[in-house]
């Protein structure tokens, strides 16, 4: 049953990315994505004039005359949102957490796909795939993708407890690996549940179809980009990076026991030890820098969102360098 918190939250986002997509976002959208996808449609009988290139050379070797394959334009595209609901999308220092900033993320992106004519599904994981929705079209559906990524974020907090201890914990699970990865070596690191990779494999299975999709996580996850190289090889992969200051720098607050959110693991962190902060701000560029040239490597468009701005920026500055890319 919908809270009445809830579907004030649905109205709210419906009216601000609403308007964002209809000023803006939708034309962008549609120069990037639109028409650019072929499907197969036949194989016909080769005559003077057509394009080499097509030619189906096994068909052509079996009937002993030459053939080509029919491709004709896509009139509608699918869209997939893969959002990771895991408990340190629950972190935000200012005045949302990277899970709202995510919402927002999803929203313009199922309003511009809704006003373009495509489909729009969703998928949630954490461990694995908590959620699937499946891509359809129309604005109600677009509505119960993100009212649907709202809701599991208010269940996924509320088994953390109190807000501001919740937000912690979060913090806590990414500075404690990072701390333990370049001060404390000695200490296994804890073991992550996100997976990016499995929720990739469940796209792989139920997409029988060339779709775009939108990957939106913190990427605090490893062993995955061999799983996202081959999505890209099927389908439009794009990465979009969900971050925050606080996670490059970290105010001096003493003394502070971190918890590790999803495996409980706990160590007491002098906040204010310059050996921290520097290993906390090595171990995040370290890390950024590591996605953004291991996707780069790949062909993998990737998407930076600092949660603490707004979200329709760097998604217009991505549409923009892509169409640039295009037109070259």
């Amino acid at each position: 049953m919908l809270t009445a918190e809830l579907i004030q939250q649905v109205r709210r986002i419906q009216l601000v990315t609403g308007r964002q997509v209809a000023d803006v976002m939708a034309g962008a959208y549609l120069s990037v994505f639109k028409g650019r996808g072929m499907e197969f449609d036949e194989v016909r009988p080769y005559v003077p004039g057509d394009d080499v290139r097509a030619i189906d050379w096994n068909v052509t070797a079996r009937v002993g005359e030459p053939h080509i394959k029919r491709y004709v334009e896509e009139r509608e595209l699918t869209v997939l949102l893969l959002v990771d609901i895991s408990p340190s999308q629950d972190f935000g220092s200012a005045a949302r957490s990277k899970r709202e900033a995510a919402v927002e993320l999803a929203a313009l992106v199922a309003f511009s796909a809704i006003h373009n004519q495509d489909k729009i599904g969703l998928l949630l994981f954490h461990g694995a795939a908590e959620e699937y929705i499946p891509p359809r079209k129309g604005q109600k559906h677009a509505l119960r993708v993100i009212r649907e990524v709202l809701a599991r974020g208010r269940e996924e907090s509320a088994r953390g407890g109190e807000d501001g201890r919740r937000r912690l914990r979060e913090l806590g699970r990414e500075i404690l690996t990072r701390f333990r990865r370049l001060v404390a070596r000695t200490r296994a690191e804890p073991r992550r549940a996100t997976n990016i990779g499995h929720a990739l494999e469940f796209c792989r299975r139920v997409l029988p179809r060339r779709a775009v999709l939108f990957l939106v996580s913190d990427f605090l996850d490893d062993g995955y980009l061999s799983a996202l190289v081959a999505a890209n090889r099927r389908h439009d992969v794009v990465c979009a990076h969900i971050g925050d200051e606080r996670e490059r720098a970290l105010p001096a607050a003493g003394l502070i026991t971190f918890e590790d959110a999803e495996t409980g693991a706990r160590q007491l962190v002098d906040t204010g030890s310059p050996a921290f902060q520097a290993a906390m701000a090595e171990a995040t560029g370290a890390r950024e820098a590591a996605l953004a040239s291991q996707l780069g490597g790949a062909g993998i468009d990737l998407i930076r969102i600092d949660a603490t701005r707004p979200v329709i920026e760097p998604l217009l500055g991505f549409f923009r360098a892509r169409q640039r890319r295009l037109r070259r």
